[in-house]
């Protein structure tokens, strides 16, 4: 995971402002997942929302002559990165949200970065801790400690296995980013790397979503709901990654998981769907 040269230890203002769009972006989907969850179970959102921002990402490549790599090489890049960045993040997500309070699932999944200043010290040249760093590693980490050792103490319903399933998650996204990098090192532009990504997720996840889901069995959605999936799949998925991607070809993945703390929304979405 070390491939790429070094990349920007702090960010430039065109960096930040990137960063501010992606928030905005991540951040609507709160908004589009409150609408869509009173009618569609939650698999099938996520289902929806990466196989339709892969086929809008996959058209708009091929509208401007930016065809996604096929080499086996590339694809394996794609699936390894829609596992760490999709699929295992929002399995473990879903399933721990149904156990734990919204407010606990949204503290433990900002734990991102934290988890991502470890992860690239441990795999990069390039983006060592420093003693800053180190710093608010440890009084991060000493903090969700606390809360959930308090909430253990004060609660006989806590249930300690979700809260590890949603530290998990924020684990996966810290590799996802660090594994990520590789692709600017590849020389897969921005674009071509979030619909490589997002067709990678889809191919995994639709089978997991039949079997589990059963689509066929729910109604149709509403008009409301549909314009709901679609803002979340366009806007805070297809447009989002392109952003990602570029934001981490640039200034790498630490700076990069500071977008989790720009997050806002309302507890249950955060918890049960990471804007990502």
């Amino acid at each position: 995971m070390t491939t790429g040269s070094a990349f920007n230890q702090s960010m430039t203002l065109r960096e930040w402002a990137l960063l501010g769009a992606l928030s905005v972006l991540w951040g609507g989907s709160f908004f589009f997942v409150g609408v869509a969850v009173k009618e569609l179970p939650p698999l099938t959102i996520v289902v929806l929302r990466v196989a339709l921002a892969a086929v809008v990402l996959s058209v708009v490549a091929r509208i401007i002559c930016a065809p996604i790599p096929r080499t086996s090489r590339a694809w394996r890049a794609f699936l390894a990165m829609g596992l760490l960045n999709n699929v295992l993040p929002f399995v473990l997500i879903v399933w721990a949200q149904t156990r734990v309070a919204s407010s606990v699932a949204s503290i433990l999944n900002a734990t991102t970065p934290l988890f991502t200043v470890v992860v690239a010290h441990c795999l990069t040249s390039d983006e060592k801790l420093t003693i800053g760093r180190a710093i608010g590693v440890v009084v991060g980490f000493g903090g969700v400690a606390v809360m959930v050792g308090g909430v253990a103490i004060e609660s006989r319903d806590v249930n300690v296995f979700a809260q590890v399933g949603i530290l998990l998650a924020a684990m996966s996204y810290a590799c996802a980013a660090v594994f990520g990098r590789r692709f600017r090192a590849m020389g897969v532009p921005p674009l071509a790397s979030a619909a490589g990504q997002l067709l990678a997720s889809s191919i995994i996840l639709i089978p997991v979503e039949f079997f589990i889901d059963r689509p066929w069995t729910h109604a149709w959605p509403s008009t409301e709901a549909a314009l709901a999936v679609a803002g979340l799949a366009i806007l805070s998925t297809a447009l989002a990654y392109i952003v990602y991607f570029r934001v981490l070809a640039t200034a790498g993945a630490a700076n990069l998981s500071l977008v989790t703390f720009l997050n806002t929304g309302d507890g249950h979405t955060a918890g049960t769907l990471r804007a990502a």
